[in-house]
């Protein structure tokens, strides 16, 4: 499937308004229908659409326009990004208030399955402080009594990704200083 440029009515508008390409290439880079290039075209749509210069922004070159428009069996192509959006860092991110009771039920979790995560990597995957993780971890945090530890992927705290990534990276830190591996900790199954 051919790849749409950004804002498909708006880049239609900017085509037919600035150059001689024919409706069915248009409509063919836009993914629309020919008939709708033409309603564009006529006025019946899109009426108060700014156009959206795709050579501006990067989308096509103006030298395939240029070939498009002598020939019109040619079809426009939209040009693959250079830097495609990524997908936010991992680490520390907004906590809603209704969820932020659950960050000590999951600090708990952290710290007894997987002991081998440093506070700093647990202040990153949950968005939490230093402080709290010490409370949690000596009983001395103000709602100690009702802690259970509890899935920080299923509270949602974070994604089951990041909380691998961290894992693995705390694995391979052990691994390179020549400390042992923990082992899991199997589902009902205590660590004292």
């Amino acid at each position: 499937m051919n790849a749409l440029p950004l804002m498909p009515k708006a880049t239609a508008v900017w085509l037919i308004e600035k150059t001689a390409l024919t409706f069915t290439q248009i409509a063919e880079f836009c993914g629309m229908h020919p008939l709708e290039v033409q309603a564009i075209a006529d006025g019946e749509v899109a009426q108060g659409i700014v156009g959206y210069d795709p050579v501006a922004n990067h989308q096509v070159r103006p030298e395939d326009i240029a070939r498009c428009e002598a020939n019109p069996d040619l079809r426009l192509k939209v040009l693959s990004t250079p830097n495609p959006i990524h997908r936010r860092a991992k680490g520390a991110r907004y906590t809603p208030v209704a969820k932020r009771n659950d960050r000590p039920d999951a600090i708990a979790f952290i710290l007894r399955n997987f002991p081998q995560l440093s506070e700093p990597q647990i202040v990153k995957l949950l968005g939490t402080t230093k402080d709290t993780i010490a409370k949690v971890r000596d009983r001395q945090h103000w709602n100690s009594t009702n802690i259970k530890p509890r899935d920080p992927v299923i509270l949602g705290l974070c994604s089951q990704t990041d909380l691998n990534a961290m894992v693995q990276a705390a694995n391979e830190r052990l691994t390179r200083d020549g400390q042992a591996v923990p082992l899991p900790v199997e589902i009902g199954e205590e660590a004292g």
